[in-house]
């Protein structure tokens, strides 16, 4: 009896495992759509390299499906049009797995195309891994089932930075400068929101919204702030939008509190730096430069491979989580893999994240950092300009939770 114990464990354990590496050395290619060319290149181009060399470093037996990850570029310029052409080319070239993240108008293009396109081809979906995107409405009115938000939306993140400016004694009057398209304008939506209910005493005393991507000389907007006696600045920008602005604030030798959601972006550092570097900037977001373990293991041979900072950790969730997902369906199919993913937990660099069921929004930690000298706590140089962003305050993900507005519809 003993015998025919052991004999029955041992199956089983077999099985399990026979399960787990069912799609081992099996290929799971990503196609990547975002902007490699035109004013957001530089972020773009960062971007993709962050997918590419992550999903290398986890292929095979590094992660726990034993698949191995491929990502290709395709360049939408930005535009939803081009998004939507780049996402038809990639479908047509056998990918069925798409991620985006620079520009929501963009996002929400895909998200509508990949719902419409599953529903027309059963046997051929595709599932859209949400990098980057914010636009709240994405997991909320316009939630899908094929779509997965791998960061923060603008309103979890705002939730977090004014709970961390309540207990900022310096924010009196707060001026608002984003960009003209749906995340900029929820910046600003959000922000006041949450500050009248935080901070009523807080004055917005200016709101500007600017076309994205096309001033080229912010020096205008910086003299309206000044003009304004504002003592804190609160913007969403990113990329060029961010760095000419911060060139702009430099040039005026303008010096304000500034709370931002991408200033760790490329190009952004060094242009604080040139200014003296002693700029009052913080950043909320779900990670920060100088994390230890496995994630600062990946940013410093990044840096070392392509002298660029590793700063789009959602990269790493996003394998982390394809591959918990092949594991937990048994396969790499698509429609396996997006069963698999709702409510999924998995371990992160800061604690578990979870894959919320009802909306398809990450749940994380949120953290907001500030930018100092370089020092042994905080060691990773951005953009090797001898300053980085350091944590100041972390909070738990169910301090930055919002509640969600989603039906989710499943297909039968």
């Amino acid at each position: 009896m003993k015998l025919v114990r052991n004999v029955v464990t041992a199956t089983v354990a077999a099985l399990c495992v026979g399960g787990a590496l069912a799609q081992s050395g099996t290929s799971v290619k990503i196609a990547f759509i975002d902007p490699l060319s035109g004013p957001f290149a530089n972020v773009g181009q960062n971007q993709l390299k962050s997918w590419q060399f992550v999903a290398e470093r986890l292929s095979g037996a590094k992660n726990p499906a034993g698949v191995n990850f491929e990502v290709t570029g395709f360049d939408n310029k930005g535009s939803p049009q081009e998004s939507l052409n780049s996402l038809k080319a990639a479908i047509d070239q056998g990918f069925r797995y798409v991620t985006q993240g620079n520009g929501s108008g963009a996002g929400l293009a895909i998200s509508d195309a990949v719902s419409k396109h599953n529903a027309r081809n059963p046997g051929k979906e595709v599932v859209y891994l949400n990098y980057a995107a914010v636009d709240p409405s994405m997991t909320n009115e316009k939630c899908d089932y094929w779509h997965f938000r791998l960061d923060a939306d603008t309103s979890m993140k705002m939730e977090a930075l004014t709970t961390f400016m309540k207990d900022q004694p310096n924010v009196k009057k707060v001026y608002l400068l984003n960009q003209n398209y749906s995340h900029g304008q929820q910046v600003a939506k959000y922000f006041k929101d949450g500050i009248a209910r935080k901070r009523p005493d807080v004055k917005i005393v200016g709101d500007d919204l600017h076309p994205i991507g096309q001033v080229k000389d912010f020096a205008p907007y910086v003299a309206k702030i000044k003009q304004s006696g504002a003592d804190t600045i609160v913007t969403g920008n990113w990329g060029a939008d961010l760095t000419l602005f911060v060139k702009a604030l430099n040039d005026a030798g303008l010096k304000l509190p500034m709370y931002t959601y991408y200033a760790q972006v490329t190009g952004t550092p060094t242009a604080l730096a040139a200014g003296g570097g002693d700029s009052e900037v913080y950043v909320i977001a779900y990670g920060h430069a100088n994390h230890t373990g496995e994630v600062a293991a990946i940013s410093a041979d990044f840096k070392k491979k392509f002298n660029d900072d590793y700063y789009t950790l959602a990269t790493y969730n996003g394998i982390n989580l394809m591959a918990a997902a092949i594991v937990k369906a048994k396969s790499s199919d698509p429609v396996k893999v997006a069963a698999a993913l709702e409510g999924l937990t998995v371990k992160s660099f800061a604690g578990e994240v979870q894959m919320r069921k009802s909306d398809h929004q990450l749940q994380q930690s949120m953290f907001v950092t500030k930018w100092q000298k370089v020092d042994k706590k905080n060691p990773y140089s951005v953009e090797n300009t001898g300053y980085t962003f350091a944590p100041v305050k972390q909070m738990d993900a169910f301090i930055a939770s919002t509640p969600t507005s989603c039906q989710m519809k499943r297909p039968a």
